[in-house]
């Protein structure tokens, strides 16, 4: 028998691989790009001070657990020289704040106002009063350091200016960084293009 030649059949492609096949490639292009963030580590002087007293203070701490607990023998002296670091630490830890502008604020009328005049007025003033502020702290820190100079330690026989030195050493720095910040804001014309009213808005 001999058999009947089989019609070719047209190629039938699927709707959506037509279009698919009509839509253009271009290389390079993505609807969705997200890059990590550059990370800049930096040290400054008051960062190293505050490592090296944090770490001091976590060691006496320490030491003070182990031989009260431990040794059950306590060291007199451990309590109260964690005390007077921890004061060391927090007034050194605020001048890494106050130059990384990160200290505690409530930034919600700045955030939802129009970048403009009124703004930069606005941010201009709470920099001013935040130089005011600090630049009273740390002349209170020279005052009460030498009132405290009278007054001596409870375990060394050494004067509580000592302890107070490093208080007035910290708002300085604070004021120091504040006065940065002040200038260097005031060069931008206190403008934030990180903040809320500069992020685009999802299509």
């Amino acid at each position: 028998m001999s058999r009947k030649p089989k019609a070719n059949k047209p190629n039938v492609v699927a709707p959506k691989a037509k279009a698919r096949a009509r839509r253009p490639k271009v290389d390079g292009v993505h609807l969705i790009v997200a890059k990590d963030a550059e990370v800049k580590i930096e040290y400054y002087p008051e960062d190293w001070l505050a490592g090296i007293l944090f770490w001091g203070l976590a060691f006496i701490v320490f030491l003070q657990f182990f031989t009260r607990y431990i040794l059950n023998d306590s060291l007199a002296w451990t309590e109260e020289i964690a005390r007077y670091g921890l004061m060391w630490v927090v007034f050194i830890g605020g001048a890494m704040v106050t130059r990384r502008n990160t200290h505690i604020a409530v930034e919600l009328l700045s955030n939802v106002m129009k970048p403009g005049p009124l703004r930069a007025t606005l941010l201009a003033f709470v920099d001013a009063v935040k130089l005011g502020f600090l630049g009273l702290l740390a002349y209170f820190s020279v005052t009460i350091t030498e009132r405290m100079h009278m007054q001596r330690m409870t375990v060394f026989d050494l004067p509580m200016s000592y302890v107070y030195v490093g208080v007035g050493l910290g708002c300085f720095m604070m004021f120091a960084r504040q006065i940065q910040n002040f200038w260097l804001n005031a060069r931008v014309g206190w403008r934030k293009p990180h903040d809320v009213t500069q992020q685009a808005v999802a299509d």
